[in-house]
């Protein structure tokens, strides 16, 4: 990957890598159920336990997104959520709690709103970097300049269809972390991770990755164990969002404390530690 130096995002999974277990990342969608309490809750996440916060900018057309994430984003988008509200909530976020916030949109909105002028305005809110799942690396130069200018990471999704060329391709102009897909498909919750992820992150290895993190299909604290056997950092959305939804911000804050129970348990295995990760 890029010079990792000034990444506060690769710096957290680093310390936790360090301490024997792995990061826990949690995403939730700016503006839903409304501003103020997508902020709280991205605040009682790092409380309880979340390493890295993904905050999402909710889109018009969020085919990568399953149904409960779809659905919070249609609702933060109803209730008049607008792109200054995204760099409002990592001001505020940042504000009240120690831990690195990464944007995630799609690319067309970076576009629309002017690609330095939206590096600047996050970097001046205080985010780390930005996640762009939409945006592959041969098509990603007015990102990787902007994001260079104004000190961002870049975090791009990795899948297990992807050819080698192309994760390595993701792997050299990643800074953060690599996002590996564990499945194929849309967002959301399932009962098992599917067992790709781990081959996925061995091919990431291998072409030099070194800081990865599973996203998709992660729900319970079991997984979270799971996924610090062979990864960097577990990713837990469409469950946080779904919590958040059932049952406010309390109940968002119960589940990544449970979550976080996960990470403690990969510290707690026998051949936990910097090597084993």
């Amino acid at each position: 990957m890029t010079d990792t130096a000034t990444s506060s995002v690769e710096k957290a999974i680093a310390d936790r890598r360090a301490a024997g277990s792995g990061a826990l990342v949690g995403y939730l969608p700016v503006g839903f159920p409304d501003l103020g309490t997508s902020i709280d809750t991205a605040v009682a996440l790092v409380e309880n336990g979340v390493d890295v916060l993904e905050l999402g900018l909710p889109y018009s057309d969020p085919v990568m997104d399953g149904p409960v994430i779809q659905a919070a984003t249609q609702q933060a988008i109803s209730n008049g959520f607008r792109l200054r509200h995204g760099f409002e909530a990592v001001r505020e976020v940042r504000a009240r709690v120690d831990a690195p916030v990464l944007l995630m949109t799609y690319w067309n909105p970076v576009l629309q709103y002017g690609v330095d002028r939206f590096a600047d305005d996050l970097a001046e809110a205080g985010g780390a970097g930005l996640i762009t799942p939409d945006l592959i690396p041969d098509e990603a130069d007015l990102w990787l300049a902007a994001s260079d200018r104004a000190g961002l990471d870049r975090v791009f999704l990795a899948a297990p269809s992807s050819s080698d060329d192309r994760l390595r391709h993701a792997v050299e102009i990643s800074r953060g972390f690599v996002y590996a897909v564990s499945t194929m498909g849309i967002t959301g919750a399932r009962s098992d991770v599917d067992k790709a992820a781990r081959l996925l992150v061995d091919r990431l290895r291998g072409v030099g990755a070194e800081s990865v993190c599973v996203g998709i299909g992660i729900s319970t604290a079991e997984q979270v164990t799971e996924i610090l056997g062979y990864a960097d950092g577990a990713i837990v959305g469409s469950a946080l969002v779904n919590a958040l939804a059932q049952g406010g911000v309390s109940a968002a804050a119960e589940l990544a404390a449970r979550l976080a129970e996960g990470t403690r348990a990969a510290s707690r295995r026998p051949d936990a530690g910097p090597s084993a990760l």
